[in-house]
């Protein structure tokens, strides 16, 4: 029997992978869909990586998730990327269509899911955002950004340079600033991101003074261990909208579930307790 026989078969690539949620995610959605298939995991090092994506199909795998520090070797790889994927340089979903390799980003759509459902209306008259880091993180944020029509986007970061290198990849809607000037940008902002590692278990907590934002400003924050970070909670203690980063993985995850096992999931309130509920346990 050949591979394409067997149910389908799809992974998440990573190195180190085994802290990864995303199983849980998509195995919730294979039971609740009733859909014979499988998600994986799979440890592969930098140096396996190009042998081991071009087996995928091989050894009977729809596709996969791509996650660090895989993501922009993953994009030199494939045969064929989306216009997301192109624009950031690094992929997170690969699956084979005609043939080919594609590959695609999802923490776009994934962020913008994730305020559409608990922030509704976050982007009308998106004057001014500020986002904290500059990283692979922060890019992908900008770029979600710049597609919902944010007129200026402050990129905030302690190291001047990377910011600068960063906002240079996106012209004059990015303004590069160190963080002794966040109290002027977040003056400007209807939005606040933070894409840092800062209020990550484990990590110094993020201390930010939210005074200069309007009082109707979004905050938003990536980090979804703990499932409220200190910034989230220092939002919602001002009366701030407060999004918190659990929504951006789990919507992330759609759109990659669709395209191996031909059905498009919900991000529904079972789901997050279910990922919530494992992550207090891990605590």
């Amino acid at each position: 029997m050949s591979a394409r026989s067997n149910p389908p078969r799809a992974c998440i690539i990573g190195w180190p992978v085994q802290h990864s949620r995303s199983p849980l995610i998509h195995r919730y959605w294979l039971k609740e869909l009733k859909i014979e298939g499988s998600y994986e995991l799979a440890e592969v090092s930098p140096e396996d990586l190009p042998k081991f994506v071009r087996g995928l199909h091989g050894a009977g795998f729809a596709g996969a998730n791509v996650t660090l520090p895989h993501k922009e070797t993953a994009f030199a790889l494939c045969d064929a990327v989306t216009d997301t994927a192109a624009g950031l340089k690094a992929v997170n979903t690969l699956w084979f269509a005609d043939g080919r390799l594609h590959g695609g980003n999802t923490d776009v759509a994934g962020f913008l899911g994730s305020l559409d459902q608990e922030a509704p209306g976050w982007d009308k008259g998106l004057e001014g955002a500020a986002v904290l880091g500059a990283g692979g993180a922060a890019r992908a944020i900008i770029y979600a950004l710049k597609i919902r029509g944010a007129r200026r986007i402050f990129v905030i970061n302690r190291t001047l340079a990377r910011a600068e290198e960063l906002a240079a990849q996106f012209g004059p809607l990015v303004e590069a600033l160190d963080f002794s000037c966040v109290s002027r940008a977040l003056a400007k902002a209807k939005l606040l991101v933070n894409t840092t590692s800062l209020g990550m278990s484990g990590q110094p907590p993020l201390a930010a003074d939210l005074s200069p934002l309007p009082a109707d400003a979004v905050v938003s924050d990536i980090v979804y261990v703990p499932l409220e970070s200190a910034l989230i909670k220092t939002a919602k203690a001002r009366g701030l909208r407060a999004v918190a980063g659990l929504g951006m993985l789990l919507h992330q995850a759609v759109p990659g579930f669709e395209r191996w096992f031909g059905v498009r999931p919900q991000v529904t309130p079972e789901l997050r307790a279910l990922i919530e509920a494992d992550i207090l346990a891990s605590l």
